[in-house]
């Protein structure tokens, strides 16, 4: 009986999953962004998101935790160096999963992976664009405007 077994087994033994869970772990920390099927992303997001959470706190247990699940020292490095300075106060949802389309050879349903801290275009930039204000009437000065609007008046 599977009672209260509800994570997506992704068609793998145990061990095939874990290590494919890891790798795409370490592939998303390194680069940001990877390009997955939406039930991988799923599955990787309740992997990758605990290992976030205990890089915000720097210690040899926490590192030794990491690097037990990610058998990377590059990933482990970037995640405790820049990415941890990045989420120390976020509260979670460190993840962001966007839907591509389907792939052309299965149907399978794609989307992309990334670190909510990286993706420029989403964050809520601080320069915003500037409004312009586009006539069709030509520019005068605002002296000329008012001495027009003097003698139309008289």
């Amino acid at each position: 009986m599977r009672h209260n077994k509800k994570f997506n087994h992704l068609g793998r033994t145990k061990a095939h999953r874990e290590a494919m869970l890891s790798n795409m772990a370490t592939s998303l920390i390194l680069h940001k962004r990877i390009s997955t099927t939406l039930a991988k992303a799923k599955a990787l997001r309740v992997y990758v998101e605990p290992i976030i959470t205990r890089s915000k706190e720097d210690t040899s247990h926490s590192r030794r935790m990491v690097f037990a699940e990610l058998q990377n020292k590059e990933a482990v490095k970037e995640l405790f160096g820049e990415i941890s300075t990045k989420v120390v106060n976020r509260p979670g949802g460190y993840t962001r999963i966007l839907r591509t389309g389907y792939r052309l050879g299965d149907n399978a349903e794609m989307c992309m992976i990334e670190l909510v801290d990286y993706n420029e275009n989403m964050l809520g930039s601080d320069k915003k664009a500037t409004a312009t204000r586009r006539t069709r009437r030509s520019r005068k000065s605002t002296n000329a405007v008012n001495a027009e609007e003097t003698e139309t008046k008289a």
